[in-house]
């Protein structure tokens, strides 16, 4: 008998743009142990036109009602940053598991409180930190684990967004700009780079860092109207990991010519690199294909490592698509699910990244070098 498979209702479903659009649906359509049956957003006339879009048979503006619904096993919460806790709320009283983009919260206190509810509602709470699903990001994972480049002394990362360039900024992403918001280069660009480097090599014991805003006025593409940047738009990084490697990361958006992200690992016995690579590749590392670099057989230098098809668990998506990364992560979700393990980033590592950019902000506003427990 086919398995029942697991009803989806998604909150910030947008018909016509937005990362639920890009990557969830597609993501979601390509696993045949998922159904789309809700979708929610703002306006009535959106609802109903995601709904058609999507395949959808119900369609809300109220979340609480979206979470309610018995047709719905597990909520999907795609929206602003702002409006993640109150959302992550309603599914979580209803019982349903939650889905929720990263960052969790605007704030860790916010964080803290929502991984203490999702904990007494004893539902699976999932955040999306996909890079880690990244075929590379896993494969080079298994390398370095097997000693492929002998005891890891150092990484370093560049990491070079495309968003905004040329001092103009789509009228959407224009609430990244405010710190307030919790959205900016060091919570999203910052945050996903630092997840798969501690994911690649174990968690950071101390750190310095300093951030900086490079573009303190942005002019709204469409309209000409300008904003003031509160939030930083570079992040420089020195770090210590729990194993004694040191980390060296740039994170910074606005990169005009050869955006991307670069992550080099160097050992005893030789390095790795893991390469952003097509057009999703300015978007960063948790976007888009990546590729595995390692030394050439004579002369030293990098030659691609091509990574074996086990790492590929989502046969009907383009590994260069923008949800690919977000589809293999739903596909051992639904593993999750059906098992009762508990093996995707959860709110609580959520919850530890947030600590994490705490000390970041802190390191910067007293030039202090900061430990964490």
């Amino acid at each position: 008998m086919e398995a029942k498979r697991i009803r989806v209702g998604i909150i910030g479903a947008s018909p016509d743009r937005g990362w639920a659009a890009r990557a969830h649906v597609p993501a979601l359509l390509a696993l045949p142990e998922y159904r789309i049956t809700a979708v929610g957003t703002s306006r009535p006339e959106s609802a109903r036109a995601a709904a058609r879009e999507f395949g959808a048979a119900h369609a809300f503006t109220d979340a609480g009602q979206l979470a309610e619904h018995p047709e719905v096993d597990l909520v999907v919460i795609t929206v602003k940053v702002p409006a993640h806790a109150e959302l992550v709320e309603a599914a979580l009283a209803a019982g349903k598991h939650v889905y929720c983009e990263w960052p969790l919260a605007r704030t860790t206190q916010e964080a803290a409180a929502l991984a203490k509810s999702a904990h007494g509602a004893g539902v699976h709470h999932v955040l999306g930190l996909q890079a880690r699903y990244a075929p590379a990001i896993a494969y080079a994972r298994e390398l370095v684990a097997d000693g492929r480049v002998g005891r890891v002394t150092s990484a370093t990362v560049h990491a070079a967004r495309g968003k905004g360039p040329g001092e103009r900024i789509p009228a959407w992403a224009a609430y990244t700009l405010d710190r307030n918001n919790g959205a900016g280069t060091l919570e999203v660009a910052g945050g996903h780079t630092l997840d798969a480097v501690q994911y690649l090599l174990g968690g950071i014991s101390d750190l310095s860092a300093m951030v900086s805003g490079q573009h303190p006025v942005r002019t709204i593409a469409g309209t000409g109207d300008t904003v003031e940047a509160t939030s930083p738009d570079h992040l420089l990084l020195h770090a210590t990991l729990t194993s004694g490697a040191v980390v060296s990361a740039h994170v910074h958006d606005a990169k005009v010519t050869g955006a991307g992200t670069r992550l080099e690992i160097s050992g005893t016995k030789g390095d790795l690199a893991i390469v952003s690579t097509g057009a999703a590749g300015p978007a960063g590392i948790q976007i888009g294909e990546l590729r595995v670099q390692g030394p050439g057989d004579a002369d030293g230098t990098f030659q691609e490592l091509p990574v074996p098809s086990r790492y590929r668990w989502t046969p009907g998506l383009d590994p260069a698509a923008e949800g690919f990364n977000v589809a293999q992560m739903y596909a051992r979700l639904a593993l999750d699910l059906r098992t009762g393990s508990r093996s995707v980033p959860d709110f609580d590592a959520g919850l530890r990244l947030h600590r994490l950019l705490d000390a970041i902000r802190l390191s910067a506003d007293t030039g202090t070098r900061q430990r964490l427990g």
